[in-house]
């Protein structure tokens, strides 16, 4: 159970050195979770929520459970994603099954951060796809690979993981929900930076897309806090300056982050370097072809992930295009948290 009642502390009976779990208020929560990452973005993934299946199994809806946990249960959230227990760039995985919520996918995700909460993460769906065949989520797993169904936030995004028989593997590839532009070569005015030209394209969550060069810097060199100072700042100014339209959901027409990219957007054999993935405005652009895999490396770890538009689609008005991509996700451990009621900072605290 990932967060449950501590009435049972797990005290041996010396009540020393066989002690289970470490002091804690008898009617705080003990979390555990496994622990992954994805080319080196970490997932902190909690396998049982009580309260958000209790309300799962109530009829909400996967958006309507993601307001939910959020107005009532963002302790929790706080708790594992925020110092101590966490950190600034700590992402996080709600794992729910069953009800209206996860809609016959396999499992349903609220994906969790430390300012709140995301509609889709890439980096997680690879993880939660191994994670469901390694945990027993996945009914008579396929060889040598199975289709995962997740109902994320922004819709049904499906896995496709490596089984051997005993344990999953690597590559896990997976199919986005349509992906389109939202925008191209608009302009912005970035405080700090000037005038800058900026594609917005949708994923499973809007970002803004600019190659570093027109911020005065570079992906592969310039230091991480002056790469991500920047991308804020963009981010900011795309939220005040542009409105966003998601054709079924208003709760997804959020700006969620800005991409810097290395500027070489068309076609090539040679990796190109971004902070995250995503092919839809590159398609759209006619910089690249169906089936045409790019390949990405992470410009903080080095780490490779492929993605490829595999087909054209329509969502709404817009002209989009399925995403495939393909990373490696890895286990680091499993955790057990725990909370003295006495603790002032025991839902964390945020350290910028």
């Amino acid at each position: 159970m990932a967060a449950r009642g501590g009435g049972d502390s797990g005290d041996s009976a010396g009540g020393g050195a066989g002690r289970a779990l470490p002091p804690h208020s008898p009617s705080g929560a003990v979390l555990q979770t496994v622990e992954m990452h994805t080319g080196g973005e970490p997932l902190r993934i909690i396998p049982r929520l009580e309260a958000a299946e209790q309300a799962a199994a109530a009829g909400l809806s996967l958006l309507s459970l993601r307001r939910e946990v959020a107005a009532r249960h963002d302790h929790v959230r706080r708790a594992l994603m925020h110092e101590p227990r966490g950190h600034a760039g700590m992402y996080g995985a709600v794992v729910v099954r069953g009800g209206a919520a996860a809609d016959g996918a396999h499992l349903a995700a609220l994906f969790l951060h430390c300012a709140g909460y995301s509609a889709m993460c890439g980096h997680a769906v690879m993880a939660l796809g191994r994670f469901a065949l390694d945990y027993g989520l996945v009914p008579a797993p396929a060889r040598p690979e199975t289709a995962v169904r997740l109902r994320c936030p922004c819709g049904p995004v499906t896995a496709f993981v490596p089984w051997d028989g005993h344990r999953s593997g690597n590559p896990v590839r997976f199919h986005s929900v349509p992906a389109f532009a939202a925008a191209t070569d608009l302009a912005i005015d970035v405080p700090g930076h000037g005038k800058v030209v900026v594609d917005i394209g949708y994923g499973g969550t809007f970002y803004a897309f600019l190659s570093a060069e027109q911020l005065g810097l570079d992906v592969c060199s310039s230091k991480t806090r002056d790469l991500v100072s920047a991308a804020s700042a963009v981010t900011e100014a795309v939220k005040k300056q542009f409105k966003l339209h998601h054709p079924e959901s208003e709760d997804l027409a959020f700006l969620y982050g800005t991409i810097l990219t290395d500027g070489k957007d068309a076609f090539s054999e040679e990796p190109t370097t971004n902070i995250c993935v995503f092919a839809d405005e590159q398609y759209h652009k006619g910089l690249i072809q169906l089936d045409q895999s790019r390949t990405f490396r992470s410009s903080t770890t080095g780490s490779l992930f492929t993605g490829k538009a595999v087909k054209e689609a329509k969502f709404g008005n817009y002209n989009a295009v399925i995403v495939e991509v393909s990373g490696e996700a890895f286990y680091t451990g499993t955790a057990t948290f725990t909370v003295e009621e006495e603790d002032p900072l025991k839902h964390g605290f945020f350290f910028k």
